[in-house]
């Protein structure tokens, strides 16, 4: 990994946990955050919906605080979607959020709000713009006029739509101070790299956020990591990589099979914007084991919430995370700082690992004593629940004589026996090591 790159993503490495927040004007349709591409609406028709945005209860105090009692490290908000409309008062356009009934900057109570609660800040860009006149229409692969003939011979000034881009990110690494996250969104086809002049874009945030990181969907997507796993990446190949909605099989890595930063990026329920009827949501018990699992892989996970019109976010999200929060409060030492672990995965959960400390998170109920695969009882200095600090019994016995190089513990007094876990989401075992391996 470029040891540049290396530097500026250590917090994120260690943070291990963040909370992403997609909100705008199609939270009041209320079916996701591609309304507008779905139904194919004109900009007059989607224009209804600037006109009522009025979000009363915002308060980003609130979700900020939601966020961190969650156990998360950072938060991502939309500062501008796809629609275009933007929740930061740009001079380049009119189509936002000062403008509308909300009257205010909406980006700044933020960025305030994540500062006061000590919280990583980021942003979130989208670098397509389905309200910018000079953006590519008809034949496009999701503007909502791709079908729409009348914009077939439309001529249009793409350069005049970059110029306007890169000046509202600039307003963004300008106007707000410090930034710790840009996650721009989103590549496809031909429309990737240089076509968004994504050398001078990067150039120009460098200028004035050295250290800010980036995701790599300047160049790749969901679908596609770019050259981040490259022996020479390009300048706008990012510092991370953001499978979405996919945890990969082994992490990602480089070209070399080094581990490289990234992090899934994923829903609660099955849309990213507010939906008044998607009530799929996952479970508590799903989402710490996929938190682990990614930590387990040296790998990231930011977890969607989206508001509604109103500027709430769905009750059942807040129930989840407190569920979560819960948990990492009592287990975040085998999360934060932690990464992939020498010894291979257990079958009956995961292991992650900071240094000679390896953290056991069992999600399967043994027959009887727990094997903990890869550690012999002559490595072992101590083992203990991490929630609450206790011992651990040992659970070697007559019937385990046969497997001397497996160390085994027990959850109750007769390591023969079976006892349920302390905790169904994930019973997590501190093992110190007596020297790293």
């Amino acid at each position: 990994m470029n040891q540049e790159i290396k530097e500026r993503t250590k917090w994120f490495m260690d943070a291990r946990f963040g909370m992403f927040i997609h909100w705008g004007l199609y939270s009041i349709p209320a079916c996701g955050e591609w309304v507008m591409s779905q139904k194919e609406m004109t900009v007059e028709e989607y224009r209804g919906y600037f006109d009522k945005f009025d979000p009363v209860d915002y308060n980003p105090k609130k979700w900020v605080r939601l966020a961190k009692n969650a156990g998360m490290k950072y938060v991502v908000l939309t500062a501008k979607h796809h629609d275009g409309f933007c929740l930061f008062d740009s001079k380049l356009t009119d189509y936002k959020a000062t403008n509308t009934k909300a009257g205010r900057d909406l980006v700044r109570e933020f960025v305030d709000a994540c500062r006061e609660e000590g919280l990583k800040v980021g942003l979130y860009f989208s670098i397509i713009d389905w309200h910018h006149p000079d953006f590519p229409k008809y034949g496009d692969k999701q503007h909502p006029m791709r079908n729409n003939k009348a914009y077939k011979d439309e001529k249009i000034d793409f350069d005049r739509y970059l110029d306007y881009m890169h000046g509202q990110v600039r307003e963004l690494v300008t106007n707000y101070g410090r930034l710790d996250l840009l996650w721009f969104d989103f590549s496809y086809d031909g429309m990737t790299g240089e076509k968004w002049r994504a050398s001078d874009l990067i150039r120009m945030v460098r200028t004035f956020q050295p250290d800010v990181i980036i995701d790599n969907r300047l160049e790749g997507a969901g679908d596609n990591h770019g050259s981040i796993a490259k022996e020479h990446p390009l300048i706008y190949s990012g510092d991370f990589a953001s499978p979405e909605q996919i945890i990969p099989p082994e992490g990602v890595c480089d070209e070399k099979g080094e581990p490289i930063p990234w992090e899934l990026c994923a829903t609660m329920n099955n849309h990213w914007g507010y939906c008044n009827f998607d009530h799929q949501y996952k479970s508590p018990q799903m989402l710490v084991r996929k938190l682990v699992e990614c930590v387990s892989k040296g790998g990231n996970m930011i977890l969607n919430v989206g508001p509604d019109a109103k500027g709430n976010i769905p009750m059942e999200s807040v129930d989840i995370l407190e569920k979560v929060g819960k948990w990492m409060q009592k287990n975040k030492e085998s999360i934060y700082g932690c990464g992939i672990s020498k010894l291979k995965k257990p079958e009956w959960g995961r292991y992650t690992q900071k240094e000679n400390v390896i953290y056991a998170h069992v999600y399967e109920t043994p027959l009887g004593a727990l094997p903990l695969y890869g550690i012999s009882p002559e490595q072992l200095a101590e083992v203990t629940y991490l929630a609450d600090g206790s011992e651990v019994n040992r659970g070697e016995a007559w019937n385990t004589v046969l497997y001397p190089d497996v160390a085994f513990v027990s959850f109750g007094e007769d390591p023969v026996f079976t006892y349920p876990l302390p905790d169904e989401k994930d019973t997590v075992l501190k093992i110190c090591l007596k020297e790293l391996i």
